[in-house]
């Protein structure tokens, strides 16, 4: 996963951690993540989340996935 070209003006760097962690993770512990991070997330695939404070936190559906146009060595 790719968060490296996300903007990260004015966020909290815990929760974009929390997001890159969950986002890495089985179901049960990306659940845990988030609920610990106290992280809402409104959409299944997790591109629309928002924190405590009503921050909105938008991932692009590139950074939720392993890229499929890769050429493998072989």
């Amino acid at each position: 996963m790719n968060f490296g070209t996300l903007p990260l003006t004015m966020v909290d760097r815990k929760i974009w951690d929390a997001l890159r962690a969950a986002a890495d993770s089985d179901l049960a512990l990306a659940q845990t993540i988030v609920d610990s991070a106290g992280i809402i997330v409104s959409n299944s695939d997790m591109t629309l989340c928002y924190d405590e404070r009503g921050a909105k936190y938008e991932l692009p559906k590139y950074v939720l996935s392993e890229p499929t146009n890769l050429i493998r060595d072989g």
